[in-house]
């Protein structure tokens, strides 16, 4: 054990560590964290006990079933259908933006904001084709729309969930649900308003990756025939050496007009095949002069096979395993019975070999799939498909009422604080079981055990935090610094401090840092510390500056082929609303524990 005066600074260089480890991406951002948790069990800041606490700590099972609840929604509710008189409607820019941000935003208040973006993608993309108006005009609203929405209630994002946890482990009342309300609501209608007036022009207007697939398949995609003579026939892919050529790959082929895709290393090449490459097509021409009997066909395509391709997007997320993996390494063909045709990164198409390009959080891939590729998506739950409309399995009159009847009384009973928050969803999750709406295998195949370990190694590095007198510290140093402009001074800094940490590595991440930072705050003033929970629970959540702080906006990075730049450039007047509300509520609320009137 480390003597107390020297446990601080340990801190507070393990948190640093954390966070360039997180920023720059070094590892997935759980393992980062389980590094974090090392050290502090290797100095013994931390013991097995106390992070096992973590995984017994009722708001992680609150999480969880959250999460697979939601899971059983999406699978046997058409929650689209919310939205179909919307996407059919020919309305306006502003009309569209700002009844498509309302809906999003109610819907992002009791479910996950994750799935209703990933859900909704595909059909803002529909509605914008229809409309001529660029996907880059309107994903980021989406995204921005769940962010907000996701404040309304506790259960709406896991910001308010994990503060609640750590309210609950130093025995201090949880967040106000009314006062979450009351801010969330200005808070969603504020910013629902700014995008609606001002979206259009500090929106780009960018050329999506599907479209420029579609109207450039030329560039992406060549067609190859075999020579008379050519020495590939009657060889597998294999041995004719054609899975490792430089820059470009065979993703399909074309025999009697079937069509072969994926190709395995084993299939054999007969005469009279078409040889479908994907890639940097500008190689195509080492292929042909290779003597191995392949030509570029003098009367172009047959059959039309580029209006046949059909494209699937996907993107990357940001705790994914394929993470500083190259297609190669990860065995992409195999793993997902797909070929990767392309990848875009800050709205640019890469350009070299795709097979050793390094994957980052929120590349978007277009890519060539086999028939079983929806269910290994669904099984490794590594990349996000935003162009695939899913199926939905039909639920009957009786289930779909029992289970309505059933969820109000149990939100309810949680409203009125008859039952807890825990009992409330665990009475759905088994009303949904009950009904073989929910199976083992659901369960299984939901629970992102990446997301699991950050959560409650979030809660440990908090305790520890809290434990070490980092917290203390860190307070001290922020009320000698703006005490001498008073109390708002000091919830404004907090509000920076987390708006910062939110953007560069997650909210869930930020909420662990600062809630020791505002306890201490809270103590050694002798005030009450529910202004500064709720400043950190809102500022948690102002992911609007960057692509890498909030897991929708990873999604929509790609697909809407956005920079860096672009979120900045709306991001940052969203922030600036979004806490002024926030800022201006709380004032108003507590005005007696903040101004003593």
């Amino acid at each position: 054990m480390l003597e107390a005066g020297y446990q601080p600074f340990v801190v507070i260089l393990t948190i640093i560590m954390l966070f360039i480890c997180i920023y720059k991406e070094v590892f997935r951002a759980s393992v980062c964290f389980l590094l974090a948790i090392l050290v502090f069990m290797v100095t013994g800041l931390l013991s097995g006990e106390a992070l096992l606490e973590g995984f017994s700590n009722q708001i992680i099972a609150v999480i969880i079933l959250l999460i697979v609840i939601t899971a059983g929604l999406r699978k046997n509710f058409n929650i689209e259908k919310i939205f179909d008189k919307l996407f059919k409607t020919q309305s306006s820019y502003q009309s569209f933006i700002f009844r498509m941000m309302t809906k999003v935003a109610f819907i992002s208040s009791f479910i996950n904001n994750t799935p209703v973006v990933a859900l909704m993608t595909p059909y803002v993309y529909e509605w914008g084709k229809r409309n001529n108006i660029s996907p880059s005009k309107l994903l980021i609203p989406l995204s921005f729309a769940t962010i907000m929405g996701g404040m309304l209630t506790i259960i709406g994002t896991s910001t308010t969930l994990v503060l609640n946890g750590f309210l609950l482990s130093n025995e201090l009342p949880e967040i106000d649900s009314l006062h979450l309300l009351y801010v969330g609501l200005a808070v969603v209608t504020t910013g629902i308003l700014f995008i609606t007036f001002f979206g259009d022009k500090l929106l780009p207007n960018n050329t999506d990756a599907l479209e420029k697939f579609s109207n450039n398949k030329r560039e992406y995609l060549v067609e190859t025939e075999l020579e008379l003579n050519s020495i590939l026939i009657g060889k597998t892919v294999a041995e004719a050496e054609l899975r490792n050529l430089q820059g470009i790959y065979l993703v399909e082929i074309i025999r009697d007009n079937k069509c072969i895709s994926p190709v395995t290393p084993q299939e054999v090449i007969q005469k009279n095949d078409l040889l479908i490459f994907a890639g940097d097509t500008n190689q195509i021409a080492t292929l042909v002069n290779s003597n191995k009997g392949i030509k570029i066909p003098k009367h172009g395509a047959k059959d039309g096979f580029e209006k046949n391709i059909q494209v699937i997007e996907a993107v990357v997320g940001f705790e994914s395993t394929l993470l500083n993996q190259t297609p190669k390494e990860i065995g992409f063909r195999n793993r997902y019975n797909a070929a990767v045709i392309a990848i875009h990164r800050n709205g640019k198409r890469l350009s070299g070999k795709i097979g050793n390009m390094k994957l980052l959080a929120g590349d978007l891939l277009l890519l060539y799939a086999g028939p079983d590729f929806s269910a290994k998506v669904d099984f490794y739950k590594d990349l996000h498909v935003i162009t695939k409309i899913r199926e939905i399995n039909n639920l009957s009159v009786v289930k779909s009422l029992s289970l309505l009847l059933g969820a109000l009384i149990s939100i309810g009973l949680v409203i009125i604080n008859f039952i807890s928050l825990f009992e409330g969803l665990f009475i759905i999750f088994a009303l949904m079981a009950a009904m073989n709406l929910i199976n083992i295998k659901d369960v299984k195949t939901s629970i992102d055990l990446d997301m699991l370990a950050i959560l409650v190694f979030s809660l440990a590095i908090g305790k520890v935090i809290v434990d070490t007198k980092t917290g203390e510290l860190g307070a001290s140093l922020l009320i000698d610094l703006l005490m001498p402009w008073g109390n708002v001074a000091i919830l404004a800094g907090v509000m920076l401090i987390t708006t910062i940490l939110t953007s560069m590595i997650s909210n869930v991440g930020a909420v662990s840092i600062t809630f020791p930072l505002a306890y201490g705050i809270s103590s050694q003033l002798g005030v009450d510390g529910a202004p500064l929970y709720l400043i950190i629970a809102f500022s948690a959540s102002a992911a609007f500056l960057t692509p890498v702080g909030y897991q929708t906006n990873l999604i929509v990075f790609g697909p809407g082929g956005y920079t860096f730049k672009d979120f900045f450039k709306i991001g940052l007047p969203m922030t600036i609303v979004y806490l002024c509300t926030v800022m201006a509520m709380i004032l108003m609320i507590y005005k007696t524990e903040i101004f003593g009137i």
